[in-house]
Parts: structure tokens; C-alpha cells; sequence
């Protein structure tokens, strides 16, 4: 169980109250919490709620949605603690994988023929939200060759929601971190020779470097760097900068011109508001309390 304690403060006396966590009363209950605010709390698009697979494979699967990349995802909730989770939300991975173009219909339908054609299916998701979960199912987790994330829930009060990642394992569309360093570089390569080939491989190590469950995801427009979400999205070099986008509210930044911009408003690939411009290794030192206030809020 997690060791989170949560306090209210007692304005009146000015003490402190420990908000008790608690389970919900059903499962249903969880997962219309989620649902009603699935891309806010996990960064994935809502698409559709308890999908039949048909009589043949005769499940049920609680949640499916598209996160911010374009990959499919399915969203499994369990109260408490069910050791069957991991196995049953893989089963039902598979069926995806087998009725893709009913899942695409899906996202035309709600979300149009681009979305639809864009779905990245070199690398499905599976977030498993429960109660709690066994060492056994974080080990489990690390044997599959999917993406499959554990999230702890706890309720607090009447209106507090809390979500921790248990643990976060990349899938088969990830490479090894040197492999994914050399991928970079070779990309960096092609536009502006050695010192942009430099620079990229610094960004991704620092990128990659922030902590464990760092994911990368090859979009053909940027690379996505995510923990349950995307936390920071690096764009292909121009003649002489890198664009690092972050999911950092611009107003809590100082703003520094040529350095740091606001983009919430204009249009740009990847996700964040807050774009990066990075020059020299220098300006990748100055963005790295940027990179970790990022991570720190995915």
C-alpha cells in the first residue's frame, strides 16, 4: 500500500488533519471517475466505455482511448488488488490487435479520418488502474514485451483523487537506450552535422536520464518522451536550434526571450505549451530544471 499521507490544514487552530485515503465503494465508481476525465488524468482520449468483443472472444473491455501520440489504449480498473488484471487486459490486447480496423472506426468516428489514419500501432498501451498491486504483478509486468502501466489509486475526502505509478514498462517499439541515443544522433546527423548530432544525443540523454519509466515514442513529426503522459516532446533539428516542447504551464515560467516561449496559442507538433529553443550544451544545462519540473508533473 502506498505511504502517501495527505493533510488538510485547520485554518481555525491552525493545525493539520490527516485526510484519510480510501478505496471506492465499486469499481464503477473508479472508472467513471476516470473516464469523465480520462485526458486530463492520463493524457489519453476517451473513446469508448464497457466494449463488447464479441461473442467469440466474449469480454468486455472497460475503457478504450487514444493517448497523445496516437497509440491505442486500454484502460483495465479493479477496485482492490486481482491478480487476474495484467493477464486479463493482455487477452484483451490481443483481440485488439486483431480488429484494428474496428478500432480505427472508432477513432474516425469520434475523432475523424486523420486521427484514424495516424494510429500508431507499433506501440498499444495497457494501463491498469487497481486498489493496489502484488510484487508479483510488477514482476509479471516486466516479462511481457508491452506497454503496460500499473497506476495506484486513492480517494481522499469527497473530492480528492490521487494516482501514483507502480511501475511503467515499455513495449517492443522502444529500443535500448543506447540504440535510441545512436537513432537520435544519426537523425541530428543529417541536418546540421556534428554539433547538432551532439546536442540531440545530450537533450535525449537528459531527457531519458530523469528518472525510471522513461518512455520514447518515434513520431514521424517528434519524439515523445512520457511517463504515464507525454512530459516532453523534441522536434527534428532546424539549421541551428532543437525545439524541446514540455507540459509546463507558461505562466509559471520566466520567459526568456530566445530561450523559453509560450506556444499554448500557435499550432506546433508534440505536446506542452512551453517550447525550449536550445542552441549550445550550455542552453541543454539551463533547460534542466525545466526537463525536471516536467517529469516531475507527468
Amino acid at each position: 500500500m502506498s505511504s502517501l499521507k495527505l493533510f488538510r490544514a485547520e485554518i481555525a487552530n491552525g493545525g493539520m488533519v490527516e485526510v484519510m485515503p480510501r478505496l471506492a465503494e465499486v469499481e464503477a465508481d473508479v472508472q467513471g471517475l476516470v473516464e469523465a476525465h480520462m485526458e486530463t488524468l492520463l493524457g489519453v482520449r476517451f473513446l469508448a466505455s464497457e466494449y463488447g468483443t464479441g461473442p467469440v472472444h466474449g469480454g468486455r473491455i472497460d475503457s478504450l482511448g487514444l493517448d497523445e501520440n496516437g497509440a491505442p489504449v486500454i484502460v483495465e480498473y479493479k477496485r482492490g488488488v486481482d491478480a487476474g488484471v495484467i493477464h486479463q487486459s493482455l487477452f484483451y490486447l490481443s483481440w485488439l490487435m486483431d480488429h484494428r480496423a474496428e478500432f480505427e472506426r472508432l477513432v474516425r468516428d469520434r475523432f475523424g479520418a486523420t486521427a484514424a489514419s495516424q494510429v500508431l500501432w507499433s506501440g498499444p498501451r495497457l494501463i491498469c488502474i487497481a486498489g493496489d498491486f502484488t510484487r508479483y504483478d510488477v514482476l509479471a509486468v516486466r516479462e511481457h514485451r508491452r506497454s503496460i502501466d500499473l497506476v495506484r489509486y486513492r480517494l481522499f475526502g469527497g473530492d480528492l483523487l490521487g494516482l501514483e505509478t507502480v511501475a511503467s514498462v515499455s513495449g517492443g517499439m522502444h529500443a535500448d537506450r543506447r540504440a535510441r541515443r545512436q537513432a537520435v544522433a544519426r537523425a541530428a546527423a543529417d541536418v546540421q552535422g556534428a554539433s547538432m548530432m551532439e546536442l540531440a544525443s545530450a537533450v535525449d540523454e537528459a531527457l531519458l536520464g530523469l528518472g525510471d519509466g522513461v518512455n520514447r515514442v518515434e513520431r514521424k513529426q517528434y519524439r515523445a518522451y512520457q511517463r504515464l503522459r507525454n512530459f516532453a516532446c523534441l522536434c527534428p533539428p532546424q539549421r541551428s536550434k532543437l525545439l524541446v516542447y514540455l507540459t509546463i504551464d507558461p505562466k509559471d515560467v520566466d520567459l526568456v526571450p530566445g530561450f523559453t516561449r509560450d506556444v499554448s496559442g500557435p499550432g506546433h507538433h508534440g505536446t506542452g505549451d512551453l517550447e525550449v529553443q536550445l542552441r549550445t550544451p550550455k542552453d541543454v544545462e539551463r533547460a534542466l530544471d525545466l526537463f525536471r519540473a516536467s517529469y516531475g508533473a507527468a
